[in-house]
């Protein structure tokens, strides 16, 4: 992301839509078949700790520390806690990265400012999905962030 100051929201269905030729919903559905036999993690790579400003991009090092974790099953039965907006399982703690890293709402300093970015990117993540709502089941429609 060279030369990119200021964050932006992004969506791009499945990472990758161009590069998809199936509704999105096809994916989830395959993914849904396969979580109960293997673990999903999704890491954040973006920032922490504010907004742009005052935050900052999360260390390559933690990142690296996470999914090495993820891979070695360091994780596999690590504590979470659940995003109340996202409803995203985040584990409590990974060894060798600092639970801020772990926690981005209590990383601000400011939670009701935090509160209201992740309304805002659930909002534009609401919107977006409209287009792909059709031909998607009822379960992965109640998967999304709830505002």
């Amino acid at each position: 992301e060279e030369g990119v100051n200021e964050p932006k929201a992004a969506f791009s269905a499945c990472f990758g839509a161009p590069f998809m030729p199936l509704h999105p919903s096809a994916y989830a559905e395959m993914l849904m078949d396969k979580a109960s036999d293997i673990n999903i993690w999704l890491v954040n790579t973006g920032w922490v700790g504010g907004a742009y400003g005052v935050g900052s991009r999360i260390k390559l090092r933690y990142t690296r520390t996470m999914i090495d974790a993820a891979l070695k099953g360091q994780l596999d039965n690590a504590a979470t806690e659940t995003d109340e907006i996202f409803g995203l399982h985040r584990i409590a703690e990974c060894p060798g990265v600092p639970h801020e890293v772990l926690d981005p709402r209590g990383a601000w300093d400011d939670a009701n400012a935090y509160d209201a970015q992740a309304k805002m990117l659930a909002g534009l993540f609401l919107n977006n999905f409209k287009q792909f709502e059709e031909g998607t089941s009822d379960e992965i429609i109640a998967g999304g962030p709830h505002i």
